[in-house]
């Protein structure tokens, strides 16, 4: 006789990655603090970071005594699309110009017993992270990722549909697990005047924000904000400030003369 399988709420909380359906987690030792306006909401030397099942970027769960406790109201169940694994008591987070339902939450089981997570990805509960005295966006560094950022002399073009948009024999390839490397090309190499600059804007945790966004000025079917560039990226990656790169999802990249196949990932988007 086959035992019945948990309810939703008994997700095991383990140390351990090889059970996929459960929730694993591990210390850090990463000062982290979180505020909101002028209040500092969380401030941790001892957080632990928590990998949720189908999740896969982590968020940190803090001891209960390094979080503003009393800013926190203890409310119901939110809708499916906000729960987190196993997670059955949730709070609000009840500031000074604002109430942010479901912001935070305890996991079950005793490992985690007397921590509190927070949202982050996705909402805006809580206006800066820092870990140590840099500030991070999105969501907490995965300790098991790498970002590399390589100085290169390969041969890389850039084209439009048949128009040659960046020719460049001097590229930044940035290599981030998980993801297709991406080509970061000196200004000076590519054709933004065949662009129109946008009000886009987007944050990394490992590179920083994006605040410099371009879409294609002309009639291909492509999608929108196709190339970017950081200002001021943070500084383990600070050698692609000022270039510009490609969602190679949508253009046709040629390295040293031999074309790419395009990747497919989250950002393999609808054209405009």
């Amino acid at each position: 006789m086959t035992a019945p399988r948990p309810a939703p709420e008994a997700v095991p909380v383990v140390r351990r990655r090889d059970e996929p359906d459960s929730v694993f987690w591990e210390p850090s030792e990463r000062w982290v603090r979180a505020t909101a306006g002028q209040v500092t909401v969380v401030d941790s030397r001892e957080p632990v970071l928590v990998w949720e099942p189908g999740r896969p970027v982590p968020l940190y769960a803090f001891p209960a005594g390094d979080v503003r406790t009393d800013l926190l109201r203890r409310t119901e169940r939110p809708a499916a699309r906000r729960r987190h694994a196993g997670a059955t008591v949730f709070y609000d987070l009840v500031l000074p110009d604002r109430t942010v339902p479901a912001a935070a939450w305890t996991y079950p089981g005793v490992d985690l017993a007397g921590h509190i997570s927070f949202e982050w990805f996705g909402r805006e509960v809580l206006d800066h992270w820092y870990e140590e005295d840099e500030e991070i966006f999105v969501h907490p560094r995965d300790p098991h990722k790498r970002v590399d950022a390589l100085p290169s002399s390969r041969h890389v073009q850039v084209e439009i549909e048949g128009t040659v948009v960046a020719d460049t024999h001097a590229p930044i390839l940035l290599f981030e697990t998980g993801l297709p490397a991406r080509f970061y090309l000196p200004r000076e190499d590519v054709r933004l005047d065949l662009f129109t600059r946008t009000d886009g804007r987007t944050r990394c945790p490992y590179k920083g924000v994006a605040s410099e966004y371009w879409s294609w000025a002309g009639d291909a079917d492509v999608r929108h904000d196709i190339a970017w560039s950081y200002p001021d990226p943070l500084p383990s990656v600070g050698i692609i400030k000022d270039r510009v790169a490609f969602y190679d999802e949508s253009v046709d990249v040629l390295v040293d003369g031999v074309r790419r196949e395009r990747p497919i990932t989250f950002f393999s988007r609808p054209s405009r």
